[in-house]
């Protein structure tokens, strides 16, 4: 199959350029914003409209600059240091979910301590927006042709722009469908069957790892790193942790709820 051939613009008004990458981000604040107004009604929780909208700010702030400090960081270090100009261009991409991970906690870590609000709190109703962050944003890579999968006969692969011109999985979809589709599912059921604090962050830390390092073995791995010990990506070397962490924290909060 060919790519699409989607221009990554969608608007264009005089020198403006409105990308698609950047409306993903966008809609996730958004998408944001109204499920956690929905959950701090469900909790009776006492955060008024303008405290979601500053819990939302904050935790955009942690995702954009921590997504990008962490890929500078963890994929292409070298590259940013010969170019860096380019550090603040983050419509071109070039976003790590780790790295937007750790700022989230630290930027919810902040407002908690703020508002004087339990931690794990806040991180139970975040665990529940970000799979729809990320099914969004793998979206976007996948119309601006990045992070493509590995070469494939399947009937279903994509002969991407700017590759080799072989069939590759289009593992964006797949983590769309994984990351965002079914670990909103399986936290949302997790944290209605289970209640107890903290059980929907740890879940979504350990599902995330888990289809994170499932989805990359379909998917190609960065070319400036490659493999580790012939097999591991960088992503299944950060996700791995998280999933076995993450596991061992959902069965000791289900085991002692108080």
């Amino acid at each position: 199959m060919q790519f699409p051939h989607i221009d990554p613009v969608f608007l264009s008004i005089g020198p403006l350029q409105f990308r698609w990458y950047g409306l993903m981000y966008v809609l996730s604040f958004i998408a944001t914003y109204f499920v956690i107004r929905s959950e701090v009604r469900r909790k009776k929780l006492t955060l008024s409209s303008d405290d979601i909208s500053d819990l939302v700010f904050y935790g955009a702030m942690g995702v954009v600059l921590g997504g990008r400090i962490g890929y500078i960081l963890f994929y292409n270090a070298a590259f940013y240091l010969a170019n860096p100009l380019k550090l603040l261009a983050v419509w071109e991409g070039g976003m790590s979910f780790h790295g937007g991970f750790l700022g989230v906690i630290a930027a919810f870590f902040i407002y908690a301590r703020r508002k004087k609000i339990p931690f794990f709190t806040l991180i139970d109703m975040a665990a529940l927006c970000a799979p729809i962050g990320l099914g969004l944003g793998r979206i976007g890579n996948f119309i601006n042709g990045e992070l493509y999968g590995r070469a494939t006969s399947a009937p279903w692969g994509i002969i991407f722009p700017g590759s080799d011109g072989v069939p590759r999985h289009p593992s964006q979809l797949y983590e769309a469908a994984l990351e965002g589709v079914l670990l909103f599912l399986l936290i949302r059921f997790t944290s209605r069957r289970y209640p107890a604090t903290g059980v929907a962050g740890w879940t979504f830390v350990a599902g995330y790892g888990l289809f994170r390092f499932i989805v990359e073995l379909f998917r190609q791995p960065d070319a400036q790193l490659g493999t580790f010990f012939d097999f591991f990506s960088m992503g299944q070397l950060l996700s791995l942790p998280m999933f076995l962490l993450g596991s061992v924290m959902v069965v000791q909060r289900i085991r002692s709820p108080h």
